[in-house]
């Protein structure tokens, strides 16, 4: 199975630079989308034939906003994590399958000066227990933009972003704490040493052009998969977006 990630930065806008066509050249199973920054019945897209839609939208008018693309109908689905504080801004999105969970989220990022932080810390923990709920149940596929770049290896410069958002001591902590409840970062999982691949690059300082990048976008999955994993693709040669897609291939 293959299951893809794209934090589109506003769905319309990459529509404009190929969206529908990288979407069929990827030819995922699932392929799951953050920040679409859509209400509904605002883009009529031209999917191949056989996609299942499920769309998440953020009460907020150009803002936030999930989607997931499925091949292969779920037997359920479910929007949210089930507490109104943090369903307001379209943030995640589950399938279930017979065999595992398929969930996207596009994770709240804390802002210039940490100033939402405070938030942040509460929707990791809320989050973090939803998703073990759901691990509780059988094997959890989780993807998206998580706004965190884990390890100094995630990003281009370590150094001066420590006390910034995505790098911050806490943020950090919280994604060592959900990979320690039994999860595995698929692409540290085939790559554990490797450098400079990134998924994310700001639009300022021809961050793309220098690869100062941040690796923000993420396949984790439950500890169970672990024999499953066949590989996991960063696909920095497309563009799009100030983030690109991140891949995983496992037998399911």
């Amino acid at each position: 199975m293959k299951a893809v990630s794209w934090n589109v930065n506003g769905l319309r806008a990459c529509v404009g630079k190929g969206f529908e066509d990288i979407l069929r050249q990827m030819d995922a199973d699932l392929f799951a989308v953050q920040e679409t920054k859509l209400q509904e019945g605002q883009i009529d897209l031209r999917l191949p034939e056989g996609y299942h839609q499920y769309w998440n939208y953020a009460q907020k008018k150009g803002y936030s906003g999930t989607a997931v693309f499925a091949k292969r109908e779920p037997v359920n689905v479910t929007y949210g994590i089930g507490i109104e504080e943090h369903d307001l801004e379209g943030r995640v999105i589950t399938l279930e399958y017979p065999e595992f969970y398929f969930v996207t989220c596009y994770t709240p990022n804390s802002q210039d000066g940490l100033k939402r932080l405070d938030y942040r810390m509460k929707w990791e923990d809320d989050f973090q227990a939803y998703i073990r709920g759901l691990d509780g149940k059988k094997p959890v596929i989780l993807c998206g933009d998580l706004n965190v770049a884990h390890e100094e290896i995630d990003l281009k410069n370590p150094k001066a972003n420590h006390k910034n958002a995505g790098f911050s001591d806490e943020e950090r902590a919280k994604m060592t704490q959900l990979l320690g409840s039994g999860f595995t970062d698929t692409w540290r999982f085939f790559y554990p040493d490797l450098e400079g691949v990134y998924s994310w690059w700001s639009y300022r300082f021809r961050a793309r052009e220098k690869n100062a990048g941040w690796r923000i976008d993420y396949f984790i999955t439950s500890k169970s998969l672990d024999e499953k994993l066949i590989g996991a693709k960063i696909h920095t040669d497309v563009f799009g977006s100030d983030h690109c897609p991140v891949e995983l291939d496992v037998d399911l």
